[in-house]
């Protein structure tokens, strides 16, 4: 877990301050647990600074898991410490929601973003989509239109996802199968059938597939279309019947000391600015109207599969035990 503070600089030369809906000058210290890759992490608070020069932000990041086991720690000594947390995926949220630990803020202005891409509460706000779809080698005997492709026989054998138990992405994944009403169980009983292969994480699954190891892979978006536009040969599918999907959220926690600071740190990650700095770092958008990075087709073309964060978080550890059991593991 790597640890940063960036001390604030009263200098009003930097930017015009970005004023949250309902909020006036702000400053003091804000404090942001992230598990943003640390580029992304450095880049998202250096760009929130230049609009908020008066700001102080201390930003700590880690893998999901990491930052949550620091929060429980905190919270049972009586003194967390974070204002913000940007982390990887709904359930997790869903989880403090539940808990009474995340604050209700209507005050977030979500610029552009859909409401349905954010908590119908308010307590937690999707930044950007973090899809999962097919990935195909260019030499595999055919390329897949819908998830149902997986099933033909040319595909036996040859299709790998990371594990659940290690991706959070193939853990929701999982769970928007089991609740699609044209997939569901029987779909995830059919491909264990045909030899689907759960390893590790998504960066094992891109090596298999890309080496030629595995024809198809189901995978999170941006490797195979970053990789393929390095001349990997690999396609990245985005399938007919929709793609699950991440939305690194952001929440402000009931503890927080800075609620203003909180306020506009995430207003900024949903406004116009931060969601051009999301696909600038690779990021397909939340913002449907903010241009995709290259190789990303148009946001408005892709489909996604329904999917109740709260139905899967009461549901999740029988799924994916349900799961682990099909495929072995």
């Amino acid at each position: 877990m790597r640890r940063r503070q960036v001390l604030g600089a009263a200098s009003v030369l930097l930017a015009a301050p970005f004023v949250a809906r309902g909020q006036g000058a702000i400053g003091g210290s804000l404090v942001l647990y992230t598990s943003q890759l640390e580029p992304d992490a450095a880049g998202t608070v250096e760009a929130f600074r230049r609009l908020h020069p008066q700001v102080n932000v201390e930003w700590i990041r880690g893998g999901t898991p990491q930052i949550i086991s620091r929060l429980r720690a905190e919270i049972a000594a009586g003194s967390p410490r974070p204002d913000v947390l940007l982390l990887a995926d709904s359930l997790t949220f869903e989880g403090l929601k539940a808990e009474g630990r995340l604050r209700p803020s209507p005050e977030v202005a979500i610029g552009g973003t859909p409401a349905d891409r954010h908590d119908a509460g308010r307590t937690y706000f999707g930044t950007k989509l973090i899809t999962t779809g097919i990935m195909m080698n260019v030499r595999a005997p055919f390329a897949p239109a819908r998830w149902t492709d997986l099933l033909r026989p040319e595909a036996r054998g040859q299709v790998a996802m990371p594990s659940p138990a290690v991706s959070g992405a193939a853990a929701i994944h999982v769970q928007a199968w089991a609740q699609h009403p044209e997939l569901g169980w029987p779909y995830i009983e059919r491909l264990v059938q045909q030899g689907l292969q759960p390893r590790g994480g998504n960066g094992q699954v891109m090596q298999a597939v890309s080496g030629g190891e595995r024809a198809f892979g189901i995978v999170i978006d941006y490797l195979p279309i970053r990789e393929a536009q390095r001349g990997a040969p690999v396609r990245f599918i985005f399938p007919e019947e929709g793609v699950s999907a991440i939305t690194e959220p952001a929440a402000i926690l009931s503890t927080a000391r800075n609620v203003p600071a909180a306020v506009a740190f995430v207003t900024f990650l949903l406004s116009r600015e931060g969601q051009e700095l999301a696909s600038r770092q690779g990021f397909l958008p939340a913002d449907p109207a903010v241009a995709p990075p290259a190789g990303f087709p148009p946001p408005q073309s892709i489909r996604l599969m329904p999917f109740d964060a709260a139905r899967a978080a009461a549901e999740g550890e029988a799924n994916l035990r349900r799961f682990a059991q099909l495929v072995g593991g």
